[in-house]
């Protein structure tokens, strides 16, 4: 019997570049996964060089940038996760 495929979440919220990092290195677990980030994706090369990659691993990634909006969309992808990190 074949194990159920595992919904991961990532939450970017204080280091942006490393949770899109551990997210690249989920996707080995092939695992259903989905990146969250708080607020605007800083303008980094580091950000970008992780963006780069989880764009060509075609890993869901999200930026919420109104304030008053994330609390809501943070609980619906968490519902939706069996397992979160936040980073």
């Amino acid at each position: 019997m074949a194990t159920p495929m595992k919904r991961i979440l990532v939450i970017a919220k204080h280091n942006p570049a490393e949770a899109l990092r551990v997210a690249a290195g989920l996707s080995l677990l092939h695992t259903e996964l989905r990146v969250l980030g708080i607020g605007a994706w800083p303008d980094t090369a580091a950000v970008r060089e992780q963006q780069e990659l989880v764009e060509f691993i075609e890993i869901p990634c999200e930026a919420v940038t109104d304030p008053a909006e994330a609390p809501a969309r943070v609980a619906a992808a968490v519902a939706q996760a069996d397992v979160v990190y936040q980073l």
